[in-house]
C-alpha cells in the first residue's frame, strides 16, 4: 500500500485523508492475531479492539469514503480484521437505516461499544442470490411473530448477539417479505452447523423452530424486507 495517490481524487476530503493516516496508524500497531486462533474468537477480538478506539462508529456514520479507507487498511493488514468490520456496519445497517427511535436507542449502542456482534441472516439454501425465493416464514400471532425455517451461509453465526433476518409473512415474491431484529437468546432459534472455509471466519448455518419475536422488533412494515435487504 505504497502509492497512495488516490487519495487526491476528489471525492476524498482532508478529512477522509486525515482519517485513514490515522486509521493505517492504528492498523499496523494492533495485535490480534487471527492465525493461532478459533476464528470466531479471533472476530471477536477484533471487534473488541475496534470499539475500544472508538471505529465501530463509522458503522452507523455510514460515510462511504471512510468505510472504504478503514476496510481497505483492515484486508491488508488481517482478512479476519476486514471482515469482522464489514460485519458489525453490514449487520447494522439495517437498524441504522430503517429502524424506529426506540429500536436505534435499544440495539445500535452495543454496536459501537461492541457488546453485541452483529449478523445478517439472508442466504438461504434455495435462495443465495435470488432473494425473492426466501421461504423461512414469519406468522403474526397477536403482538408476536412465529419464525420457522432455515438460513445457511450467514457470517457471525454462532458468535451474534444479534440477527437481522428476512423472513416471509405473506405469498407475492419479493413483496411478501418482512425483516426482524432477533436477539441471538431468543428460544427456538438454534446454530445447527458450522461452515468451514479456505479464509477462515465465522460462518454457519441457522434453524429457526417456533421462534418468538415481538412485534416491535419488526423492521419497518410488513413486505418491506425486500427493499430493506437491497438497501
Amino acid at each position: 500500500m505504497s502509492d497512495r495517490s488516490y487519495l487526491e481524487w476528489p471525492f476524498f476530503s482532508d478529512e477522509h485523508r486525515s482519517f485513514e493516516k490515522r486509521f493505517r496508524q492504528w492498523v499496523t500497531g494492533v495485535q490480534v492475531s487471527s492465525e493461532e486462533t478459533p476464528p470466531g474468537l479471533s472476530a471477536r477480538r477484533w471487534v473488541s479492539a475496534l470499539a475500544f478506539e472508538g471505529w465501530l462508529q463509522l458503522c452507523l456514520d455510514l460515510d462511504v469514503g471512510s468505510l472504504c479507507l478503514a476496510r481497505e487498511s483492515l484486508a491488508y493488514h488481517d482478512p479476519l480484521g476486514d471482515f469482522a468490520f464489514a460485519m458489525q456496519g453490514l449487520g447494522s445497517a439495517p437498524i441504522s437505516l430503517f429502524g424506529t427511535p426506540q429500536q436505534k436507542m435499544k440495539y445500535l449502542p452495543s454496536v459501537t461499544s461492541g457488546e453485541s456482534i452483529m449478523a445478517f441472516a439472508l442466504s438461504e439454501r434455495e435462495a443465495g442470490s435470488d432473494v425473492a425465493a426466501t421461504v423461512t416464514s414469519a406468522r403474526r400471532d397477536d403482538e408476536f411473530y412465529i419464525l420457522n425455517g432455515e438460513k445457511t451461509w450467514i457470517s457471525n453465526a454462532g458468535i451474534a448477539g444479534t440477527y437481522v433476518v428476512f423472513a416471509r409473512t405473506s405469498e407475492g415474491g419479493a413483496k411478501g417479505l418482512s425483516a426482524f431484529i432477533v436477539p441471538a437468546r431468543t428460544p427456538g432459534l438454534h446454530v445447527t452447523e458450522e461452515i468451514e472455509t479456505i479464509s477462515p471466519h465465522p460462518l454457519g448455518t441457522l434453524r429457526f423452530h417456533n421462534a418468538t419475536v415481538p412485534a416491535q422488533n419488526r423492521l419497518g412494515e410488513e413486505g418491506q424486507g425486500f427493499k430493506i435487504a437491497m438497501a
